[in-house]
């Protein structure tokens, strides 16, 4: 053979055995990470090419799937009383993604989870049918808050200790996913966001705020497990005009220096006397504060499964002593989200257990297997049954002779506490309005969650919770009424 020819043929061959390593490299080892590429558009195109699963609530599906006239997307995503369960469904876009448990559980709801997969859908590669994602939300409980907050800026969760079964997820303003579902939704979704997105921003579950005095429930709690309080009833010794540590600025009161000099433990958290939590504070210090805010989920990543992120925070920076002070009474560099604020409640009411907050009960396949279950969640006795007892006696006198009045629920025992957060330079922004509370009837419980944003009231109202409170009560009614 020609030399040349020879050297020609080799190369060639050199050639076609490169082409086949790199072609065998691709398909057993890049395969499955090019099919899952975000960027490979045959993936969204299949995600959408058959009808999704769905999320329910109450045995009931609150999304759905209808068949599109594009040439890419044969379905695209619809939702039953889309605004009402945004919080909990978020929104799942052929053109600007999932969110929310759209999100997480795309791939169930979607059919390519490997988990839906038959033996024959594993030899064709074919897309199994899709699961379900089955929730913990209890439809009248959400009804009720949504419907409360109308005319509002704000966010209410709602828990049953017992279980850690998340009953509502209410966020005002909402937004309608199915408005943002298909491929030509540009417009929609910039409407959505030109306001920095506050429609879609999940206040119940992803915005830590300042909690103000409902916080007082984690400083009083750290008090009685460290022995600073040992008797409700009992004067704490705390004079009014008070002085923050470290400085000589007085911190006030609104109920006034005579009703808060010198009062007990119950009488502070009723009146919600500024004095006496702040100078618990200062006596636990920094570690002995953060420890107890920790046991009840400050600084965690909480997943419900959704993610909670950012978390509430409690500093661990070093603070000076006039920071420790403010902290006692959910102010400084505290931050909280209603959903860590009815976790608080919750434990409370559960005899000092958190059990693990959770939205979702079951993910199952298009049979009905059960693929994840969270009816076992994990649970953390994070105060002593004794503590959770004496607090739950103190929100009962500020339920029924203090700001919590407004949250009675006729019948049911109730306990709450009001809180009020400044915000802004100056007090520059209206101050947010809170309102933590559980309630239990006939063996039924319930621990809830309110914060009010846009609050146009007297300072002594929201501390009076004229605004918070009554949405907490319809919440409350609306589970234990049932």
């Amino acid at each position: 053979m020609n030399k040349t020819i020879r050297r020609a043929s080799v190369f060639c061959l050199l050639l076609v055995l490169a082409l086949l390593v790199r072609v065998t490299w691709v398909q057993a080892y890049q395969g499955k990470a090019l099919a899952d590429n975000e960027n490979n558009r045959r993936n969204l195109i299949g995600q959408y090419e058959n009808p999704l699963g769905n999320i329910i609530v109450g045995g009931e599906a609150i999304t759905g799937s209808a068949k599109t006239d594009g040439k890419d997307f044969g379905y695209k995503r619809t939702y039953v009383n889309g605004p009402l369960y945004a919080p909990l469904t978020g929104y799942s876009s052929q053109a600007f993604g999932t969110s929310m448990l759209e999100g997480v559980y795309k791939k169930i709801l979607n059919g390519s989870d490997d988990r839906l997969k038959t033996v024959m859908d594993m030899l064709t590669n074919k897309r199994a049918a899709p699961g379900n994602v089955l929730t913990t939300v209890d439809k009248d409980v959400q009804q009720a808050a949504y419907d409360a907050l109308q005319g509002k800026q704000g966010a209410a969760v709602a828990i049953d200790p017992a279980t850690g079964e998340i009953l509502a997820i209410v966020n005002n303003p909402s937004f309608d996913p199915g408005s943002i579902a298909g491929a030509n939704d540009k417009a929609a979704w910039e409407k959505l966001i030109e306001d920095k997105g506050k429609a879609m921003e999940n206040v119940a579950l992803r915005k830590p705020q300042a909690p103000g005095s409902t916080f007082k429930l984690v400083t009083l709690a750290a008090a009685i497990e460290n022995g600073l309080v040992t008797n409700l009833d009992t004067p704490t010794g705390t004079p009014d005009p008070y002085t923050i540590p470290g400085t000589r600025t007085q911190l006030p009161s609104e109920a006034g220096s005579a009703a808060c000099n010198n009062v007990s433990a119950r009488t502070a958290l009723r009146l919600s006397c500024n004095n006496v939590f702040a100078e618990l504070a200062h006596k636990l210090g920094q570690d002995k504060m953060r420890a107890m805010a920790e046991k009840l989920g400050f600084n965690s990543e909480i997943s419900t499964p959704v993610t909670a992120r950012p978390g509430s925070k409690y500093p661990t920076q070093k603070m000076s002593v006039d920071q420790v002070a403010q902290t006692g009474i959910g102010q400084f560099d505290v931050q909280a989200t209603p959903l860590q604020m009815a976790m608080v409640t919750a434990a409370i009411e559960n005899g000092g257990k958190l059990v693990a907050p959770h939205s979702v009960s079951e993910v199952t396949d298009a049979n009905g297997n059960v693929l994840e279950s969270f009816k076992d969640p994990k649970s953390q006795q994070v105060m002593n049954a004794k503590t959770a007892s004496m607090l739950q006696d103190a929100m009962r006198t500020v339920a029924t002779e203090g700001g919590g009045k407004p949250a009675q629920v006729a019948g049911a025992e109730v306990g709450g506490k009001t809180g009020t957060a400044q915000r802004g330079v100056n007090n520059s922004l209206p101050p947010l309005a809170w309102f933590t509370s559980y309630g239990k009837l006939g063996g039924k419980q319930i621990a809830v969650a309110v914060v009010i944003e846009n609050s146009d009231t007297d300072r002594s109202e929201i501390g009076g919770g004229k605004l918070a409170a009554p949405i907490a009560q319809k919440m409350m009614a609306a589970w234990l009424k049932k």
